[in-house]
């Protein structure tokens, strides 16, 4: 029995869980995929898709060959990158494939991000949603916020009760 002073962090107890039952590599997988822009960067994640991890190698799909040059000589640098976000020497090697990046992931470089706001709100509305959502890299998750915040503002507030109103 563990005296008092030996409490485990949640952390610890599922890195441990995880490796016990092999799946390190799919977590990463999966937060390779979810992270991809702010690991490589939006040039590289543009062009690129982490396809899977098999036997603690990467394998990425590249847009075109001109890619796959240049991502050979980059590879010590994403290497460590990718070890980095892994916390331990998860991948050994990059294979770099030419294939067809997934549509939902392609991000033009020449593009700003656009914020959806409810095309029913007025203007006022759309400038008072825009900077607190501004911030949200998840395109669902940045919609959601946007409705929320333009139907609490498109509620009308009783008389004497608005913050212009208040004591």
């Amino acid at each position: 029995m563990r005296g008092i002073g030996s409490i485990d962090s949640l952390s610890s107890i599922l890195e441990g869980l995880a490796r016990r039952l092999g799946i390190e590599s799919k977590l990463l997988e999966s937060r390779l995929r979810r992270d991809w822009v702010s690991i490589v960067g939006e040039p590289i994640a543009s062009n690129t898709w982490p396809d899977q991890i098999r036997y603690k190698k990467l394998y990425l799909l590249v847009h075109n060959s001109v890619w796959l040059h240049q991502l050979t000589f980059l590879k010590p640098t994403l290497l460590h990158k990718l070890n980095m976000v892994a916390g331990g020497e998860l991948v050994t090697d990059i294979v770099l494939r030419v294939g067809e990046i997934p549509s939902h992931v392609v991000i033009s470089s020449a593009a700003t991000p656009t914020i959806e706001v409810d095309v029913t709100a007025s203007e006022a509305i759309q400038a008072e949603t825009l900077p607190h959502v501004s911030a949200i890299q998840d395109p669902d998750l940045r919609r959601q916020f946007t409705s929320v915040i333009s139907r609490t503002l498109r509620v009308p507030t009783p008389p004497g009760q608005g913050p212009s109103h208040a004591p």
